[in-house]
């Protein structure tokens, strides 16, 4: 198992978008590299709306992942996803194992070929992290009518998904 942080705006409709990814065992929301230790909802610190996403790489391998995260954000967009704005909207991947690093870097130099603007997404090590109050955690699930910046059809499309076995070969 392996562990990941994707930060792309309000963090319910990416916990549950992600959630719903095969291979995806565990998902939680937090507030992830702000300028302080800690961070509560709101108080400014500088931290990001992240979610911490728990996979079984075997099953969805990380490029398999980013591809993914990427199709339910606007990569271009500085600090803000749909109606959210502010610098806790802004889009970031953070790794807690530095072998995840060239993987990532790669990633992002191939969606910028892809983009006629500069993407947003900033990407490093998880400096901080802080899980969210509880009743932030899996919110979409206890409110299903609750705002989402992601196209509905999405979700079913993450949960659908299954990594192409020429482009992601299994682990050996």
């Amino acid at each position: 198992m392996k562990t990941v942080y994707f930060a792309g705006g309000c963090f319910w409709g990416i916990e549950k978008y992600l959630g719903m990814i095969h291979g995806v065992t565990d998902t939680e929301v937090g507030y992830a590299n702000g300028a302080s230790d800690s961070a509560t909802y709101g108080d400014g610190s500088g931290h990001a709306e992240t979610v911490r996403v728990d996979y079984d790489p075997s099953v969805a391998p990380l490029p398999f992942l980013l591809g993914l995260f990427y199709e339910a954000i606007d990569p271009t967009s500085i600090d803000q996803q749909g109606n959210d704005v502010g610098t806790e909207y802004r889009s970031g991947i953070y790794f807690t194992d530095p072998i995840d690093r060239p993987v990532i870097e790669a990633s992002l130099a191939g969606l910028q070929t892809r983009c006629d603007k500069p993407i947003a997404i900033e990407a490093g090590p998880l400096k901080t992290y802080t899980r969210a109050e509880d009743y932030h955690q899996k919110y979409l699930e206890k409110n299903p009518g609750g705002y989402c910046h992601i196209l509905l059809g999405l979700f079913s499309q993450a949960a659908s998904a299954v990594p192409d076995p020429s482009e992601f070969p299994p682990a050996k």
